[in-house]
């Protein structure tokens, strides 16, 4: 570390080595179409995750330093594990889940939900290269379990390998047809996980609403990304923003609260709201800053062309976007919840009053609650009806034109009418 501070010089909040002033460009370009912009990422990672499990190891992703204590003695092996902790706590993510590991990179976390939790885990990823890391890497963690001289590791039919508790498959795929993919199997994971590869993805709209068919209900998103600040000034994009979409290979980045609305827009309920840990996680970037201060890695970076060299600035544009608040780290879970069912109850409506001025049919006798004599004012009769279900206690008016003769209102029950009066009367 000593000599690599030797190396380097302060300007204001970024920190310029030999190495990455020799090998300056400018940063911030537009990317030019989404597609393009896909396949420069494949590319990268066909090329660079060799060079990730290096410097990074299995997990390719930030640490999570909660603590002072931890910033102080944990190391980056330690942190990247507490990431993966924090998102179960927050997801609530059960043993024995399964589980589909979108941008799983070369397989750390699939790896681990399946050999501490007992998940069935299906890693997919946009890369030829880490499939392959990462069925190697599997394969291999699995043959340290196998007793005896014979440590051969065969998928079973599905494609899967035991591991612990659980077991793992590796996919190409891209994150984006996911939904068309899995189209059989809609509904039936427990969790889909995404950590730090959404931020990649230009249609992001579409991954929630892919994630959304094929969790089943009750299914669990499990989420950590990049996001820029809110109500950042055109200053602060340029200089902090823009050379990380840049160096980083992304299309526009959100904010948190983008997320949530696309989720929710996609039939995801929020499970746990966003938790900003800027501040817990951008040791990440001081600790990469010092490793990728070798000669070698610029060089093949520079063989690589623009984009190997912008990837390795983008690095202290991280560490900047950090420090000045601009750039920001959240991790956040929706759930698949089952949308209310709506009955609508048709109105029925019920006539207060009968006018009898002219003949009507009679009511059927059980509709009146007595058979015997109504005595009443000669120019209105009241007979109280059985009580609708939805007007209880309200009263039918039965009106009687004044020149009747009303004398006793009775029923005949045979002849199922009312008798003792003439429409004509």
């Amino acid at each position: 570390m000593a000599a690599v501070a030797s190396q380097t010089t302060q300007t204001g909040q970024d920190e310029v080595t030999d190495l990455s002033k020799q090998y300056d460009t400018p940063m911030g370009l537009a990317h030019t179409t989404m597609q393009a912009l896909k396949d420069r990422i494949k590319l990268h990672y066909d090329l660079a995750s060799d060079y990730y499990l290096n410097l990074w190891g299995e997990h390719i992703h930030h640490g999570y330093w909660a603590t002072d204590e931890a910033k102080a003695k944990d190391t980056k092996e330690v942190a990247q594990v507490n990431l993966i902790r924090l998102l179960l706590e927050i997801s609530k993510v059960s043993e024995g889940a399964r589980v589909l590991d979108t941008g799983c990179g070369i397989g750390g976390t699939s790896r681990f939900l399946a050999s501490e939790l007992g998940c069935t885990v299906t890693g997919i990823t946009i890369s030829t290269k880490q499939v392959e890391m990462a069925t190697r890497l599997t394969k291999a963690e699995a043959a340290k379990q196998i007793q005896g001289d014979d440590k051969t590791v065969t998928p079973d039919a599905d494609g899967f390998i035991a591991l612990g508790k659980g077991k793992v498959r590796f996919l190409e795929l891209d994150a984006e047809k996911m939904g068309e993919y899995f189209a059989s199997d809609a509904g039936t994971f427990d969790a889909v996980w995404i950590s730090e590869a959404l931020s990649h993805f230009p249609n992001k709209a579409l991954f929630f609403q892919n994630a959304f068919k094929v969790l089943k209900q009750g299914g669990k998103l499990v989420l950590a990304d990049w996001f820029k600040g809110e109500e950042l000034n055109q200053t602060q994009f340029d200089n902090d923003i823009k050379p990380i979409e840049d160096g980083m290979l992304l299309p526009p980045l959100c904010t948190q609260p983008d997320y949530v609305k696309l989720a929710t827009d996609a039939g995801l309920k929020v499970f746990h709201e966003p938790k900003d840990i800027s501040k817990d996680v951008s040791k990440t970037w001081d600790i990469s800053w010092s490793l990728v201060q070798n000669p070698s890695l610029w060089a093949f970076a520079f063989s690589q062309g623009r984009d190997g060299i912008a990837f390795l600035q983008a690095f202290r544009a991280m560490r900047r976007g950090y420090s000045n608040g601009s750039f920001r780290y959240a991790v956040m879970s929706f759930q698949n919840t089952p949308a209310p069912v709506i009955t609508t109850v048709r109105e029925q409506s019920y006539p207060t009053s009968i006018d009898i001025s002219r003949p009507q049919p009679p009511p059927p006798p059980a509709q009146l609650l007595s058979s015997g004599p109504v005595r009443s004012d000669p120019s209105k009769i009241m007979a109280t009806y059985p009580q609708p279900r939805n007007q209880r206690g309200s009263e039918l008016g039965i009106l009687v034109p004044p020149r009747m003769d009303v004398g006793e209102l009775r029923i005949s029950k045979t002849e199922n009418r009312i008798s003792g009066w003439s429409p004509n009367a």
